[in-house]
């Protein structure tokens, strides 16, 4: 069954990766976008605290988690946005519903595999400037697109207790922005649309490590690092004189620049370290640290002068209590109840003002019976910027479901 459902997730996932709307943010015109990657439900619930040594949950933090899987396990994770952007004259609302991650772990005794897709960066945007004066310009902007990982890892498990890997990941996307300059009234304007086809490759290493505090009581450890990479752009740009219409459709009516160029996107390294104590299958307390040198993430059509980006850096707390997880007769005590707070310095400025993002999170994950499977469900409150020097801040909250199937494969049939 967990083969079927694979599948058929994979190619839904496939499809609507490419097509999914995942931003609703003016942020997500700079750089690569807004970053949409949090990790699983789990880990997401717990601020991004992924520190454990989970035999059952797929952990896309480190790549030496999947050493630690005990059954081929499966997962896919979705996520309810509602956002109210606010700033100093107006306020607005906007939502949207998005796939986060398909994955699939692999045991192979002392080997771990995993791969999967994640959609990493989100372009998605409309913005109307209108003018206060009549026979002036009016704008209109909007921005789609992102971009993708497809990912493959390997770890291997050195002693019970020390797990290094590896994995790689394909970065692939397509972002497009459309520019329109117009005047009330007139059906003609000025259109300037850019397309940008990003790919590239990047490495993480990671380990993770374990040992006895006292009989119940473990600690854990785990380091993750990202080696620098390039991610290689295509742009094109077309500015024409286009007709519109009442819903803003474009009939171009004389092209008067088109050109193609090419640019070089620097990611540099990133580092991250997590600790924490807890009990087995009981209680665990634990925290992350992610420090990133500044990017030079501006593209052709993104480079504003108003606007830099400096270093990334977060600090997340959070964990997880299990009343009683062998509990035979109360279903409320093998539920796992989880909570954090994280914070983030983005290393976006604007207009001088660092835009940075923190969030409290919540969440609980419900065994099915009769298996190891199980559904999680998290709720992320956060905020976003600041609507001071002409910016926007943003209030969200995010409503995330994941399904995580865990099934023995490779097993040789007793009969036949």
């Amino acid at each position: 069954m967990i083969k079927k459902i694979i599948l058929s997730a994979c190619l839904l996932f496939t499809l609507v990766s490419f097509a999914q709307e995942s931003a609703s943010s003016p942020y997500s015109f700079y750089g690569i976008g807004e970053l949409m990657f949090k990790g699983t439900v789990e880990n997401r619930s717990m601020a991004g605290v992924a520190v454990e040594q989970d035999s059952i949950h797929i952990n896309l933090e480190n790549p030496a988690s999947f050493a630690n899987l005990a059954l081929t396990s499966f997962t896919v994770g979705a996520t309810y946005n509602g956002t109210k952007l606010q700033s100093n004259s107006k306020e607005e609302k906007a939502s949207r519903t998005t796939l986060d991650y398909l994955a699939v772990g692999l045991p192979l005794g002392k080997l771990g595999v995993g791969f999967g897709l994640v959609p990493y960066s989100s372009v998605g945007y409309k913005i109307q400037s209108l003018a206060s004066v009549a026979d002036q310009n009016n704008s209109r902007y909007n921005g789609s697109g992102g971009l993708n990982k497809a990912f493959v890892g390997a770890a291997y498990k050195i002693t019970p207790n020390f797990n290094v890997g590896a994995d790689v990941n394909y970065n692939f996307g397509t972002i497009k922005t459309n520019n329109l300059e117009y005047i009330t009234g007139v059906t003609l304007g000025s259109r300037e649309l850019s397309t940008s086809t990003l790919s590239g490759v990047n490495f993480n290493l990671g380990a993770m490590y374990k040992r006895k505090i006292t009989p119940k009581l473990n600690f854990y450890s785990s380091i993750n690092y990202s080696l620098e990479s390039t991610l290689n752009s295509k742009n094109t740009r077309n500015i024409a004189t286009v007709f519109y219409n009442y819903a803003f459709d474009t009939t171009v009516v004389d092209v008067l620049l088109e050109e193609k160029t090419e640019k070089k996107l620097t990611f540099p390294s990133k580092l991250s370290l997590s600790a924490g104590v807890g009990e087995s299958r009981k209680w665990l307390v634990g925290g992350k640290v992610a420090y990133q040198k500044a990017t030079a993430e501006a593209n052709t059509y993104n480079a504003v002068d108003n606007v830099g980006y400096g270093r990334y850096g977060s600090i997340s707390l959070g964990g997880y209590f299990i009343p009683n997880y062998a509990s035979f007769n109360n279903y409320l005590e093998r539920i796992v109840y989880r909570g954090g707070f994280r914070y983030e310095k983005t290393g976006l400025m604007v207009n001088s003002k660092s835009i940075n993002d923190m969030a409290i999170t919540v969440g609980v994950g419900m065994p099915i019976t009769g298996s190891f499977s199980n559904v999680n469900v998290g709720l992320e409150l956060g905020r976003r910027g600041t609507a001071a020097a002409g910016l926007v801040r943003e209030d969200y909250a995010n409503i995330s479901v994941g399904l995580s199937f865990n099934d023995k494969w490779f097993q040789k049939r007793k009969f036949d």
